[in-house]
């Protein structure tokens, strides 16, 4: 089975010289992002519940509040690939809801031009409930309990491991930008997903590296024979 492309698209690029220093403050640099993105997750929470109303009564996402909700996703992420995941840029991240091509972490969704009014009452905490299990132990946190398991996540030991690396050898390790991109990928996509921004649920795949993947082709099939080549 040829896998769908997916309508959630998550890109970055390591930049050709990367400060084997500034990782160090860069949590402390991003302080007024997380000041302005305290009060965009909010109004995205407030949005998320207008649209859900909406797609239950009219199968539709409104488009300007679509395109806000998936302006706060990418905010984030360019906030999150400076100053946790990956940290592949120095480059500060514009304060901006809207795209910026020649930035180094990207985030879309394509817009559905309608939605299932079913699946907007499960999706979000029953359909998805697989992937927030799988997406706890990349970003980190757990479940509370006696036996249960509560750890830092996948992420933010394997940025850090990456900045080392790259604090002592002035490199970035490749193959280990691509895995985390991978992971962040999946999280964003389930992201979208829980947040009734697209139907398509998000595969169990590890889809690596900083560019989306293409969709694969399908098989070529056969010509016809020609019938009067048979004997």
């Amino acid at each position: 089975m040829v896998p769908a492309a997916s309508p959630v698209r998550l890109e970055a690029s390591v930049d050709p010289r990367l400060s084997r220093w500034l990782w160090l403050v860069k949590w402390l640099l991003a302080i007024p992002h997380y000041v302005v993105l305290f009060f965009l997750w909010i109004a995205f929470a407030v949005v998320t519940v207008i649209a859900f109303f909406a797609v239950l009564f009219t199968a539709r996402y409104p488009r300007p509040l679509f395109d806000f909700s998936v302006g706060v996703l990418r905010w984030n992420w360019r906030v999150t690939y400076y100053a946790h995941t990956a940290l592949g840029t120095d480059r500060y991240p514009p304060f901006t809801l809207a795209d910026v091509p020649d930035y180094p972490a990207r985030f879309d969704v394509a817009y559905p031009e309608r939605l299932s009014r079913g699946l907007v009452l499960v999706k979000w905490w029953l359909l998805a409930i697989p992937q927030y299990v799988v997406v706890a132990m990349f970003a980190g946190g757990g479940w509370d309990g006696g036996d249960t398991w509560r750890g830092g996540g996948l992420m933010p030991f394997l940025s850090l491991v990456a900045v080392v690396i790259l604090l002592f050898t002035a490199r970035y390790p490749r193959h280990l930008f691509d895995f985390l991109i991978g992971l962040a990928r999946w999280a964003a996509r389930v992201a979208a997903y829980a947040a009734l921004l697209t139907d398509q649920y998000p595969p169990f795949r590890l889809d690596m590296g900083g560019q989306e993947p293409a969709p694969a082709s399908p098989p070529a099939s056969p010509p016809p024979a020609d019938p009067l080549t048979k004997a």
